[in-house]
């Protein structure tokens, strides 16, 4: 069956109707994700199908039953799950507060982050898929935002922040790194952090008051320091009062987990890719900041991000040499010597003139603006 004419592209990941229909009567080695069928009329006998998989896709039991006896591959996600394994798209910070009040959290954040915690150690084989089936699905979902070409470089140009998730908002460096994200979001690059409190709110803040005045910025912060530490009562409240008073904001992405779920998630990412596995979230935020990591002051786990970048780095594991900048001298230079540490390390290797000490936002973006990530 001649299903396509030759200048047509067979589209082998099927998300939309749209995409649905482009494919013809071709459904050979074709992966359906997420569709609703059930209010479709769709002749399946006039479709090739050959490896073909449905993954969460919702159809009539006479659709079903004719699809498994045409051979495709039909996989559903019990109902029980408080989370979709199969989804097509990163969250949002309203999806994951649906349900939250200060009263009583019923988020389905933190439906999920119960649900995880009650076989995080040991979970049986079928949650466990899930929970690998799901992570795939955001790394899907994330590749599609960042537009990622055949080696490995981002469209997007990706700086990531890390720091303490402990850091107050009435913190130095929680300012420092407000006023760096937004200036670096004003100069074209894209904002990630890793999703929690903290410094990694910042981040994000600061990303989201892109193109806005500083004295919005400021009011916001001086909002939120009602609630400076993530554990104080109204934390999520004043920052939804920001959000309230200051709509609209520019783009940015966080990337969390539920590993550490007993953290709240901060509100100013529009994307949010969280992962069950933490390995894989760090792994994936460190890979995707090919134009650069900047590290605020944070404690053991900021100190492990740090030489997971720089082994990354070290070897060229992601195809790319990538800038490292360290906000905070007294911090990086004499309190740990991490930074001497690892211009030690970097001697002979293409990284060495890639890091970088600094206690200024105008010299963060300096340095990465002369920068640029290096091919291997």
């Amino acid at each position: 069956m001649n299903t396509k004419r030759e200048n047509e592209t067979l589209i082998t990941e099927i998300k939309t109707f749209e995409q649905f229909r482009r494919n013809g009567a071709s459904l050979k080695n074709c992966t359906l994700q997420a569709l609703d069928f059930t209010g479709q009329q769709v002749d399946w006998a006039r479709f090739e199908v050959d490896n073909t998989t449905f993954l969460g896709c919702r159809l009539r039991l006479e659709e079903e039953i004719r699809l498994r006896q045409m051979g495709t591959y039909i996989y559903t996600a019990p109902s029980t799950l408080p989370y979709n394994p199969f989804r097509r798209d990163l969250y949002t910070w309203k999806e994951l507060m649906e349900g939250f009040s200060e009263e009583e959290d019923r988020s389905t954040d933190l439906q999920i982050y119960h649900h995880f915690s009650a076989t995080r150690f040991n979970p049986n084989i079928n949650e466990a898929l899930w929970q690998r089936i799901h992570d795939h699905s955001i790394d899907d979902a994330l590749r599609q935002l960042l537009e990622f070409d055949n080696e490995g470089m981002t469209r997007r140009p990706c700086v990531g922040f890390m720091g303490g998730h402990s850091t107050r908002r009435d913190d130095l460096f929680y300012k420092k790194t407000v006023l760096t994200a937004k200036l670096l979001a004003e100069n074209g690059y894209f904002i990630v952090s890793g999703g929690g409190p903290g410094i990694m709110e910042a981040t994000n803040l600061g990303a989201y008051f892109r193109g806005k005045e500083e004295a919005a910025l400021l009011d916001a912060m001086k909002i939120l320091k009602k609630a400076p530490h993530y554990k104080d009562k109204g934390y999520h409240q004043q920052a939804l009062e920001v959000l309230n008073k200051y709509p609209n904001g520019a783009e940015t992405l966080a990337i969390p987990t539920w590993f550490y779920g007993h953290e709240p998630s901060n509100l100013f990412a529009s994307h949010i890719a969280k992962y069950f596995s933490n390995s894989i979230r760090e792994d994936t935020l460190l890979a995707i900041s090919l134009y650069g990591i900047v590290c605020a002051p944070g404690s053991a786990g900021t100190t492990q991000e740090i030489f997971m970048d720089a082994t990354q780095n070290h070897y060229g594991t992601f195809n790319y040499y990538s800038p490292m900048v360290f906000l905070g001298r007294k911090r990086y230079q004499e309190e740990t010597m991490i930074f001497p540490l690892l211009k030690q390390l970097a001697q002979g290797k293409k990284y060495h003139d890639m890091l970088f000490v600094t206690d200024e936002p105008e010299e963060v973006l300096g340095f990465l603006k002369g920068c640029p990530p290096v091919r291997v």
